[in-house]
């Protein structure tokens, strides 16, 4: 599974976990984990999701939430820099991004639609929204908006130049990197368990998130559905 976002962005899934001893023959599933680690206590085992498939649906509504930490995934992720630094946050999942210190940086650089950007502005400048709004009183100018978005490609073509320059004249990867901007695109990994990953959709889908990384969880969300569908069917519930 793999989806584009943004404008050079994407989201791969690379595998999960969770098959527990139960779900090793055929075709993989991985929830079987989760009753496994649920029973245990009692020394039980997995009975068949005709009977476990309750089971699953008691731990979810109940809160008894360790079960879901015997399954996870890992995914790799392309975004902006600002969206990994929303991302890194989330101190439950493993990272291990690319280095601009080993290798040199891929010419990519977010560039937001222009109407995206004004319907965004009016949005904030209506709902006075500290962290969606600008510093303005006065509600945007499409124009200024799109002379600034103009400007900022210059800019991006500009550090990129200066990047590069320093790499050819023999400035280290690690230094040559200081005038990277946020909106600069990298890679990683990202490794997770189920119970983490549900927590990180609950903050980063809501739609008070920053819009570019509720455009990444939506994609892990359809990850998580096709890899543990009934626990989405129970996450999407519990959403309304």
């Amino acid at each position: 599974m793999r989806f584009e976002l943004l404008d050079h962005g994407y989201v791969e899934f690379i595998e999960a976990w969770g098959r527990g001893k139960a779900g090793q023959e055929g075709f993989p599933d991985y929830e079987v984990g989760i009753i496994e680690a649920a029973r245990q206590s009692t020394q039980g085992s997995f009975r068949g999701w005709e009977q476990d498939s309750k089971l699953l649906t008691h731990l979810y509504d109940n809160n008894h939430d360790t079960p879901f930490e015997f399954a996870g995934m890992i995914i790799e992720v392309q975004a902006p820099i600002f969206v990994f630094r929303e991302w890194h946050r989330h101190r439950t999942q493993s990272y291990n991004e690319m280095s601009a210190r080993y290798t040199p940086l891929p010419d990519l650089c977010y560039m937001p639609m222009s109407t995206i950007v004004q319907d965004r502005a009016i949005s904030g400048w209506q709902s006075k929204n500290k962290q969606a709004g600008g510093m303005s009183e006065n509600p945007p100018d499409e124009r200024e908006i799109s002379a600034w978005l103009r400007h900022q490609q210059t800019l991006y073509q500009a550090q990129e130049v200066h990047y590069q320059q320093g790499l050819r004249i023999g400035v280290p990867k690690e230094i040559a990197r200081i005038g990277m901007p946020v909106g600069h695109y990298s890679r990683m990994r990202a490794s997770g368990n189920l119970r983490n990953w549900l927590g990180f959709l609950t903050l980063r889908m809501d739609p008070k998130a920053q819009w570019e990384i509720q455009r990444y969880a939506h994609a892990v969300g359809h990850c998580i559905a096709e890899t543990f569908p009934q626990t989405w069917k129970l996450f999407t519930k519990s959403r309304g």
